[in-house]
């Protein structure tokens, strides 16, 4: 292996969604990743091991009996940065944690000291068994990952719990757990959040809109990071960038900022944390034409009146129940009144929450990109720098402020 690389194992469990290993593989592999696939022999029923070599551009084998002098059943597990099972069916969840080790991939699981990360797909009657939730306790109260699966269609046709998670949402924590291994703690199990996420449109015609260049991939990766750390999860969804639902959490789609206040007021009712990742409107038309605004050489030029939108987290924070915490974020630049960090200290004594996460924008910067940086500045005056990273890292680092907060109150 090519120790410049972060060293990824990828072991294939033979499922139906042994296929999508191949787009995690890729996802992989194009992100600057060395990685070894680690199939079972049913996964070969499934995807040709030709495949795996082809874009992994490694060896691939399922026995202990193949390459006996370099030792793989144990090399492959001591020397990987991280392990992946994708997908990880019930029988591997069993056998890993009960120790069976009857093939490479169940032993290199026995060999590794890295994170090691299980992402299950099977049907929901097996997920739900007690014997499965058995063993995935058994295997987070040894510190492994097992995440909660997405719900969707499954093979046939039926639907419900148990699909694989997208391959680029794998792609995005196997990033996270490189860079953060333990960033996926199961420290928010019985927390109910509530996420918006993305832009909001405000209709002016029944062609055009006023909008903004949220991508929503920043609220969407700590919907996901928080679903995976057991927290129900509920996202409020605007315009977004056909990013798929994050496994493990319940995505409720709207478009205008009425439309997210609504929902986000609904969903938070309940609940125990809400952060307002989303970039609602200010301003919306005073009055929305019921045809196309037709441009003429004749005509004067047409004038637009608008209207303020309500300030949702300002709400938030005025009605929020005992003890629920409220995160605001800011997209900031600065100006000749000062700078970003000025705007947002204001902004967080304006608005009254109790942590808000401050990205400076322009210039390529936070909108519409994979990664993020800014600051978190919390209500006691303590302030975080966030250096540049992946979104999902980002995310990580807001939950553990989260739980630390909830800890201080405790």
């Amino acid at each position: 292996m090519n120790d410049a690389k972060p060293r990824v194992v990828l072991g294939v469990g033979g499922g139906i969604a042994a296929y999508k290993a191949c787009e995690v593989l890729r996802g992989l592999t194009e992100s600057g990743h060395d990685v070894r696939v680690v199939p079972t022999e049913a996964a070969l029923n499934f995807v040709g091991a030709a495949t795996f070599e082809a874009l992994s551009g490694n060896p691939v084998h399922t026995g202990v009996f193949t390459e006996v002098p370099e030792v793989q059943h144990v090399r492959a597990g001591k020397e990987a940065d991280l392990v992946l099972v994708v997908p990880a069916t019930a029988n591997l969840l069993a056998k890993a944690a009960h120790g069976l080790a009857d093939d490479l991939l169940t032993n290199t699981l026995l060999t590794a000291r890295c994170p090691v990360a299980f992402f299950p797909a099977m049907h929901t009657e097996m997920w739900e068994h007690p014997a499965t939730r058995d063993n995935v306790a058994l295997l987070r109260s040894r510190g492994l990952v097992v995440t909660e699966p997405a719900a969707g269609r499954l093979t046939g046709v039926d639907t419900g719990k148990g699909r694989l998670a997208d391959p680029a949402e794998i792609v995005d924590l196997a990033r996270l757990l490189l860079a953060e291994p333990g960033a996926l703690p199961r420290d928010l199990e019985g927390l109910r959040v509530v996420i918006s996420a993305g832009g909001t449109r405000e209709p002016l015609d029944p062609v055009r809109f006023l909008g903004n260049r949220s991508s929503g991939k920043q609220g969407f990766a700590l919907a996901r990071v928080a679903a995976q750390r057991g927290a129900e999860v509920t996202l409020v969804a605007g315009h977004t960038d056909e990013l798929p639902s994050p496994a493990g959490a319940t995505l409720q789609r709207v478009s205008t900022a009425e439309e997210m206040r609504k929902a986000v007021h609904a969903a938070a009712a309940d609940a125990d944390v809400v952060v307002m990742a989303a970039a609602v409107a200010d301003f919306r038309p005073a009055t929305l034409a019921d045809h196309k605004i037709k441009k003429s050489e004749d005509s004067p030029d047409p004038v637009l009146t608008l209207d303020r939108n309500a300030d949702i987290l300002a709400e938030l924070v005025r009605e929020r129940r005992s003890g629920q915490i409220v995160v605001g974020f800011a997209a900031e630049t600065g100006d000749e009144n000062g700078s970003v960090l000025d705007h947002a200290r204001a902004k967080l004594r304006r608005k009254g929450a109790d942590l808000l996460v401050v990205n400076a924008v322009g210039d390529g910067k936070a909108f519409g990109t994979e990664d993020n940086a800014g600051w978190l500045l919390a209500s006691d005056g303590t302030e975080q720098v966030i250096s540049q990273g992946a979104k999902a890292r980002l995310a990580a680092t807001l939950w553990d402020a989260v739980t630390a907060l909830i800890e201080r109150r405790l």
